[in-house]
């Protein structure tokens, strides 16, 4: 079946059109750069031709919906929003030059980077919980990464607010990630099915495929659907994957929406205690208290990590050493008349505590984003990507930019992941199709590096 064609991308005052990113069922995704400020940016525009009434409705609500939430470090972060001078909504994201969905199911994620995915992610659907939202569309394509490496959720187009859940009309889902009573018509969406995706996009990302997918097998939708509603959960296949974590997302994927975690917050806490179990570093809860400011130094820390049972620590224990610090402070204040009383000992360790925890955290951040920008750099780019069409295939091929031992490259085309190779050519069946595009990065130790420039050939010998 021929794709459809992209639409013709709008004027945008401040706006230069550079390429397409990609087409879905209602809108395109083109990059443009900004002149002021400059920068590159995601457009996504409505399609003339599905433009009425309640897709623009829904349209504005995803605009209003993510500029809402565009603040956490784990969302994507929305511009502006407006109207193209042909009547097509569009919508200014920041520019992403990836998603995990390109990458799980070409190469073997790090079980560490996994787990500090879910928690990330899984801090932003709690966020948009206590902001009356569901995302609704939770899946591996969904999150995009930043610049920085940095994992965000994307795309809240069929988002609905919890409590009007119950009373939309059936909307597009993705399946493969849809919890049961989703696809049982029981229920468009709930914090329930929610905790359902986010075990399931989880165990994708572990698995390379989707939680009840046969490898060759019928994965149809129909297939798929029956098996999310009847079928056994079968383990990830990764032997680096511990039997708690195994047990983490049989829970989240119960059949019975009661039986898993009872929101995302639990679901972020269970992906922790696996973290404390394998001795890797614990990811923060990216998630704002309501009694933040009443937080002691401690807390501030404690709040983002599991509780002092999972984590085996004795909790009579910390708590003892606290009292008797407490008595022993409590027993040195200076209560002279006419003396300058000092701070009490818990507001000095407060201020103390504070200040080292910032230093700390610019020390870390500042560690974090040099490391990466090394990374980043260390990773060669293919620069001169060709492309020709003959007998009804298209081959791409490109010189090697200095790989070496372990390194892979990754050949994505027109949008979709090929399995990871080492050659520098790969032919592709272009019968049904008017124009085929692709782009390659190479991947070192599981990381991507930066995209070559896409290269599109025309079918008909015209590249």
């Amino acid at each position: 079946m021929s794709r459809r064609l992209p639409s013709t991308p709008p004027t945008l005052p401040g706006f230069e059109f550079i390429r397409v990113l990609g087409s879905g069922g209602f809108a395109d995704v083109f990059l443009y750069e900004q002149n002021m400020p400059r920068r590159l940016v995601a457009v996504k525009v409505l399609l003339a031709g599905v433009v009425n009434d309640d897709l623009r409705k829904m349209f504005q609500a995803e605009a209003n919906l993510m500029a809402q939430l565009s603040s956490h470090p784990s969302i994507l972060t929305v511009y502006q929003a407006s109207v193209a001078a042909d009547g097509r909504p569009y919508l200014v994201m920041e520019y992403c030059s990836a998603s995990i969905g390109q990458r799980y199911r070409a190469v073997q994620l790090p079980l560490g980077e996994v787990l500090s995915i879910g928690v990330r992610i899984a801090s932003a659907v709690e966020t948009a919980h206590r902001s009356g939202v569901l995302h609704r569309d939770i899946k591996p394509s969904n999150i995009l990464t930043t610049a920085y490496g940095h994992p965000v959720l994307s795309d809240f187009g069929i988002a609905a607010t919890l409590g009007q859940a119950e009373r939309t009309e059936a909307v597009g889902l993705s399946v493969p990630w849809s919890a049961p009573e989703v696809l049982r018509d029981e229920t468009s969406g709930t914090v329930a099915s929610e905790v359902w995706a986010l075990g399931a996009t989880v165990y994708s990302l572990l698995a390379g495929r989707s939680p009840f997918e046969v490898v060759g097998g019928d994965n149809s939708p129909q297939a798929l659907t029956a098996r999310i509603g009847k079928a056994k959960l079968a383990p990830t296949g990764r032997i680096d994957v511990p039997a708690s974590l195994e047990a983490v997302l049989a829970r989240s994927m119960s059949k019975q929406p009661k039986a898993r975690q009872t929101g995302a917050l639990e679901f972020i806490r269970d992906l922790q205690a696996v973290e404390e179990e394998l001795g890797l570093p614990q990811t923060p809860i990216e998630v704002a208290m309501d009694d933040w400011a009443l937080a002691t130094a401690v807390d501030l820390d404690e709040r983002t990590r599991v509780s002092p049972a999972r984590a085996g620590i004795d909790p009579g224990r910390r708590r003892r050493r606290s009292q008797a610090h407490t008595a022993a402070g409590t027993g040195t204040a200076d209560t002279t008349a006419g003396r300058t009383r000092s701070a009490p000992p818990t507001a000095r360790r407060l201020a103390w505590g504070v200040a080292i925890a910032a230093v700390l955290l610019v020390a870390l951040v500042g560690a974090g984003i040099v490391t990466v920008l090394q990374n980043t750099r260390t990773i060669p780019v293919v620069t001169d990507l060709r492309g020709v069409a003959q007998g009804g295939e298209v081959t791409f091929d490109w010189s090697d930019p200095g790989l070496r031992p372990g390194d892979a490259y990754l050949v994505w085309i027109d949008g979709e992941a090929s399995p990871v190779q080492r050659e520098t050519t790969l032919s592709v069946d272009a019968r049904g199709h008017d124009r085929v595009c692709a782009s390659v990065t190479v991947t070192r130790d599981g990381r991507p590096g930066t995209p070559s420039t896409e290269r599109c050939v025309d079918v008909d010998g015209v590249g």
